[in-house]
C-alpha cells in the first residue's frame, strides 16, 4: 500500500528541528504541502526551503503554540494560501526537568502549557474547519513518561498523559466528521535527549526513523484514537485497559477485601479496552446484576482468556 497525501496540507509545529523537522520532511515526501512552524522563523524557513529544494511544496510560519492569537493568525494565513487544512501534528515541546520536590510550580506551569495547552490552541483553531469540510487527521505527542512515568519528569508526564485523555474524547466527537486522532510517542534523539545516551545509541535512534508512523497516522485510511510508540525503526502499540475485576458488594468489610484481592484485581487476564469512559460504570452495573442494554457490544478484549470468577 502506498500513501498518497497530494492535495493534502499539513501543519507541523516545532518543525525547525528534530522530530519535527523530520516529521515535516516526511509528510512531504508523501505529498504533502507542509507548514513548518517554528519559534524561531529562521529555523523554520530553513527547514520549508529544504523541502522546496526536493520539489516539495511548503512554507515557514514562526509562532507559539500557547499564544491564541498567533495561532490563529497561522491557521487564517494557511487557509488563504492554500485553503484547506487536512493533518496537524502537534510536536512542539520543552523540558523543564527536576524532582517534583524541587520543582518550580511556574516550570509545572510552563511545560503544561506549551505541550498540553499548546496542543489545544493548535486544535481548536482548526477543529470548526476540519469539521465543515467533513475531514482532518490530528496527531498529538505523548511520551512514555506519560504512559509509564520518568523520574523528574512530574511535569511533562502530566502533560503528556493529558494528551491521551484529549485523543480520547476528540476521537469520538470527531468520529461523524471522519477527524481520527491519534497519539505518538516517540524514542529519538533530539536536544531533549542529548545527554541521555551514548553517541552510538543517538545514531540509532535517529529522529526519521520515528516519522513513518507519523506519516501512517495521519493517512487517508488511517486508524482513530491510536496509541503507537516508536524509536529505532521500530513500532509498538500501547492501551490504556481495564481489567475484568470482581464484585465485592456492599457492607462491611469491602475495603479488607479489595485489599487483600489487590493482586486478583489487577490481572490482566481478560483484560479489554472500555470503547468510552462510561463503559466502567456500565460494566460494574452488569457485575452488580442489571441489565445495561449492551447486548452484542461487549468491550473488546485484549486475550481469549476466560474473565476472572
Amino acid at each position: 500500500m502506498t500513501i498518497n497525501l497530494n492535495g493534502r496540507t499539513a501543519i507541523v509545529t516545532g518543525a525547525g528541528g528534530g522530530l519535527g523537522r523530520a516529521h515535516a520532511h516526511a509528510l512531504a515526501r508523501h505529498g504533502a504541502r507542509v507548514v513548518v512552524n517554528d519559534l524561531s522563523a529562521e529555523q523554520a524557513e530553513c527547514v520549508a526551503a529544504e523541502i522546496c529544494d526536493v520539489g516539495g511544496e511548503a512554507f515557514g510560519y514562526a509562532a507559539s503554540v500557547n499564544d491564541e492569537a498567533a495561532v490563529a493568525a497561522m491557521v487564517d494565513a494557511v487557509l488563504g494560501r492554500w485553503g484547506a487544512i487536512d493533518i496537524l501534528v502537534n510536536n512542539a515541546g520543552i523540558l523543564r526537568d527536576k524532582s517534583f520536590a524541587k520543582m518550580d510550580l511556574a516550570d509545572f506551569r510552563l511545560v503544561l502549557d506549551v505541550h498540553l495547552m499548546g496542543a489545544v490552541l493548535c486544535t481548536k483553531a482548526v477543529w470548526d474547519h476540519m469539521r465543515e469540510r467533513a475531514y482532518g487527521r490530528i496527531l498529538f505527542t505523548t511520551s512514555s513518561s506519560g504512559l509509564y512515568g520518568n523520574f523528574g519528569q512530574a511535569n511533562y508526564g502530566a502533560a503528556k498523559m493529558a494528551l491521551v485523555g484529549f485523543m480520547q474524547t476528540l476521537g469520538l466527537e470527531g468520529a461523524k466528521y471522519d477527524i481520527r486522532v491519534n497519539c505518538l510517542a516517540p524514542s529519538a534523539a533530539t536536544a531533549m535527549t542529548g545527554d541521555i545516551y551514548s553517541e552510538e545509541q543517538l545514531a540509532a535512534l535517529a529522529p526519521d526513523l520515528v516519522s513513518p508512523a507519523v506519516v501512517a497516522l495521519c493517512a487517508q485510511d488511517a486508524p482513530t484514537r491510536r496509541i503507537l510508540l516508536a524509536g529505532g525503526g521500530s513500532f509498538e502499540a500501547a492501551h490504556i485497559t481495564m481489567t475484568r475485576g470482581r464484585h465485592f458488594g456492599g457492607g462491611a468489610g469491602i475495603a479488607e477485601a479489595v485489599a487483600a484481592h489487590m493482586e486478583a484485581l489487577a490481572d490482566h487476564s481478560g483484560e479489554f479496552v472500555p470503547h468510552e469512559g462510561f463503559e466502567q460504570s456500565r460494566y460494574e452495573l452488569e457485575l452488580a446484576g442489571f441489565d445495561t442494554g449492551r447486548a452484542g457490544t461487549a468491550p473488546v478484549a485484549l486475550s481469549e482468556v476466560a474473565a476472572l470468577p
